[in-house]
Order: structure tokens, then C-alpha cells, then sequence
């Protein structure tokens, strides 16, 4: 056990101590994100756009069925596809901060711990730039003001958690086989549509299992009704994930901590 909590104070430590490093790395990656393109940041805003409007498009020519969303469809479906992408860009992030800053893990010695934070600041800026867009929708389909809005950054900041989280599993593990990245891309697309993104969840068959056990439901879910002051569906499945992200975040940031370093002197060797 003191091997152990010295081990969980030095990673706390190197933690606090790379806020200024991240945020560098952060400026670094973002601006060159978007330097290059044509659009710029307006990149943040298609994904969502474009998927919603696909899905319309597939709804009102027939195509797909949608049942009840207790709010109108459209808002539902940029709402839903909007938090998606939340979740898929932190998903990602991290595997992201540690392909581009790969010369300086091999070559510099630095708190590793400032690619994390890095790829979770990278997640809040994409999650506030599209709410640039959200709030035209909400006024647009005149939703009240409710007192469950409030909640909404709690939810949101699940999201992001909940993606940093895998992303860490799948990023690290990432650096030693370029299959894994390959496979998130087609994973995501198809996971999409076992959560409550475009449609509301099934509640019966095997598909209505998979979507309950899906940890992105309850929060994605339950972010979008407290948004738009609905009753959350899901808010038991809410609280029982974020506690699971939490522990899962500091299992995360210690094999990251652990393998990390053995995996860099692999590939720098």
C-alpha cells in the first residue's frame, strides 16, 4: 500500500505540474487542427450538421421509423448526433496527443501525465465551440428555460470524461498496434446506432439490451432530456456509469503511467 499511494501522489503531482505544459500542447494542436483547411472552424460544426440532416432526409422519405421523441425530431436528432460527436472527439484526443507529440515523448523527458489534460482541453474547446450552434436550435424550437439546463454541463462533462477514459485503454494500447486506431473509426459508426443518438432507446429484444448496457446511453440520454426539461429515462444508469468513469479514470491514467514510458522506448529504439 505505500508503494502504491507514493505511486498515486507522484501521478497527482505530475499532474498539477504539467497545467502550463498542456495548455501549450493544446494551442499547438489546435491551431494546427484547422491551418490547413480551407473551412477552418467550421470543421467543428459540419459532422453534427451533416448527420442530421442525412437522417432527416432518410426519415421523411420513408426509409427509417422513428417512434415519440417528445420533442421535435429535429432537435432531437442535432441534440443527439451534437453529444455523439462530444463523445467520439474524446474518445479520440487522446490517441491524437500522443501520435503528434511522438518525437517529444521520445526525445524530451516531460509529465507525461500533460498529453492527458491536453486531449481533455482539446475535448471542452470542440464541446464549446458547438455550442455556438446549440443555442440557435433552442431558441429556433423555442425549448423554456428549465431549471434542468443547469445540469446540462454535468452531463456534457460525462461525455467527455467517459471518452477520455476509453480513449486512454485505446490510445495506449494504440502506440503499439495501428489496428486499434483504424478499428475505432468503424466501431464508433456502428455504436452509433446502438445509442439513443437518432432515435429514441428500445426497450425490448436483443437490441434493447445491448443499447441498456451501452455506458454512452445514460449519459448521452440523459444530457439531452435534462437540456431540453424532459424526464430523464435514464438517470439510475446516469449515476451508475459516472461512478464506474471515475474509478476507470484513475485505473486509466495508471496503466497510461505505467506502460507509457516501456511502450516509447520500444518504439524509439
Amino acid at each position: 500500500m505505500g508503494r502504491l499511494g507514493q505511486f498515486m501522489i507522484d501521478m497527482w503531482a505530475d499532474l498539477l505540474a504539467s497545467r502550463e505544459l498542456a495548455w501549450r500542447l493544446t494551442v499547438r494542436d489546435f491551431s494546427a487542427m484547422y491551418r490547413q483547411s480551407y473551412a477552418g472552424y467550421v470543421w467543428a460544426f459540419l459532422p453534427p450538421l451533416f448527420a442530421s440532416a442525412t437522417f432527416l432526409l432518410l426519415r421523411s422519405g420513408g426509409v427509417i421509423s422513428v417512434g415519440d421523441t417528445g420533442i421535435p425530431y429535429p432537435a432531437f436528432i442535432f441534440i443527439g448526433t451534437l453529444l455523439w460527436q462530444v463523445f467520439v472527439d474524446a474518445l479520440n484526443n487522446p490517441a491524437r496527443a500522443m501520435q503528434t507529440s511522438m518525437d517529444m515523448l521520445v526525445k524530451v523527458n516531460f509529465p507525461r501525465e500533460a498529453l492527458v489534460l491536453s486531449a481533455v482541453e482539446m475535448s471542452l474547446i470542440g464541446l464549446a465551440m458547438r455550442l455556438v450552434i446549440l443555442v440557435p436550435v433552442l431558441a429556433w424550437y423555442r425549448f423554456p428555460l428549465n431549471a434542468s439546463m443547469a445540469l446540462f454541463p454535468v452531463g456534457a462533462l460525462g461525455l467527455v470524461l467517459l471518452g477520455t477514459v476509453m480513449g486512454l485503454f485505446l490510445g495506449t494500447i494504440g502506440m503499439l498496434y495501428q489496428d486499434v486506431q483504424r478499428a475505432i473509426g468503424i466501431i464508433t459508426t456502428f455504436w452509433m446506432f446502438l445509442t439513443p443518438v437518432i432515435a429514441p432507446g428500445v426497450r425490448h429484444g436483443a437490441i434493447g439490451v445491448i443499447m441498456r448496457l451501452n455506458p454512452v446511453t445514460p449519459i448521452l440520454a440523459t444530457t439531452r432530456d435534462w437540456l431540453t426539461g424532459q424526464p430523464p429515462e435514464f438517470l439510475g444508469g446516469f449515476f451508475i456509469v459516472m461512478g464506474l468513469t471515475v474509478v476507470g479514470l484513475v485505473a486509466a491514467l495508471m496503466m497510461y503511467r505505467l506502460f507509457l514510458p516501456r511502450i516509447v522506448e520500444r518504439l524509439g529504439m
